[in-house]
């Protein structure tokens, strides 16, 4: 849930300050009238004024919608994590006719250190999991339309690894992505819930798998292994820099940030669908999931979009750090028909027909 305002741009005056360049110059000595230098003097060398370094300008107007796909198939059986292929197509035609500039998960990150600027509305495209279908089928439709797009693995997935079956992408795959320019980042090692307390499965030398939970140093123990070690086994395999981290289920905690922030990574994501601004926290970037049962979700994230050009009113996001919201910020909600209140007391005076609560996956809500 997100409520946008329209606020006008602020622009900041920034002066920068430069040294002024001091010469050294031998002046006649008054007193003798003498131009005679001292001896054993050296006049020294001109100090050299260091080059003015401009911050590149950047549209802080610009949104950006992040999709999340995972396997392409003909036949769907389980919805919740496929797509046909000619949908996918279609949606990704739908961004070019639309006006959405595909660009690079790096460019995104680089226009939030304000390094970098963005075209006005855009979109990034990522797939989980590491599929083959997203390697023998998603991959040739991304070539056709030019568009980049970031891969996030769970490394037990990889055939060959505990969770690696004939449907995973390989590292072969991987590394022919890599070599083209494909950006690959973490899932973590075997896609659980990384919550402390939550039932984990645990898989032994023989192959057997015991579900159970883990708390205190076993768990901490075990989320060095699913956020660090997949980070590093990435690294290691692939010879890439991985500084972005998709959290499985979309399931997370103030824990699990630090433990990713202390691990190197730049940004987290998850799967709570919203537009991305300028401001928008970078330890929770949410995306919208493309699923199969819910085929609003897509054309919902392209009207939530805005229509900003350069120089346009800026438009700034109000999410739950703003608000007194229920239910709270990463709380699952288990009922049906949930209760949905964010208190709007401390945004200001605000037009109450011009307030409206949207929800993932479902759009505008009713709301009073």
């Amino acid at each position: 849930m997100m409520i946008r305002f329209a606020i006008l741009p602020l622009l900041l005056a920034l002066n920068f300050s430069m040294c002024k360049k001091h010469e050294t110059v031998s002046q006649n000595a008054q007193s003798s009238g003498s131009s005679s230098q001292v001896p054993g003097a050296t006049a020294a060398a001109p100090v050299a004024t260091p080059p003015k370094i401009k911050k590149p300008v950047v549209d802080q107007t610009a949104q950006v919608i992040i999709f999340c796909y995972h396997r392409l198939v003909d036949k769907i059986r389980y919805p919740g994590t496929e797509i046909t292929p000619a949908a996918f197509e279609a949606q990704m035609k739908a961004l070019k006719d639309r006006g959405v500039t595909v660009i690079p998960m790096q460019d995104l990150l680089a226009w939030k250190r304000g390094e970098k600027s963005i075209p006005p509305r855009c979109a990034v495209v990522t797939f989980d999991d590491g599929w083959k279908s997203q390697y023998e089928v998603a991959w040739p439709i991304m070539k056709k339309y030019g568009y980049p797009f970031t891969m996030f693995i769970y490394t037990e997935g990889v055939r060959g690894g505990a969770l690696g079956g004939g449907e995973a992408i390989t590292w072969e795959q991987l590394a022919d992505m890599r070599d083209n320019g494909v950006d690959i980042e973490a899932h973590t090692a075997t896609h659980q819930d990384l919550r402390e307390g939550h039932n984990i499965m645990l898989a032994s030398l023989g192959g057997k798998r015991t579900r159970t939970k883990l708390t205190g140093p076993q768990y901490e123990q075990w989320m060095q292994n699913e956020v660090v070690g997949s980070k590093q086994l990435l690294e290691q395999r692939l010879g890439i820099k991985v500084n972005c981290f998709a959290v499985p289920f979309g399931n997370y905690n103030e824990h699990v940030k630090e433990i990713a922030r202390n691990a190197g990574y730049e940004a987290m994501f998850t799967v709570y669908g919203q537009p991305i601004t300028f401001t928008s926290p970078l330890d929770s970037i949410g995306r919208f999931a493309i699923e199969a049962n819910k085929p609003k979700v897509f054309e919902d994230a392209l009207k939530m979009i805005g229509t900003s050009t350069g120089g346009a009113a800026a438009v700034a996001e109000v999410g739950a750090k703003d608000l007194s919201t229920q239910p709270a910020d990463g709380e699952t909600v288990r009922t049906t028909l949930p209760l949905i209140k964010a208190n709007l007391g401390g945004i200001g005076q605000i037009e109450p027909g011009s307030v409206q609560m949207r929800v993932s996956g479902l759009g505008p809500v009713p709301a009073n």
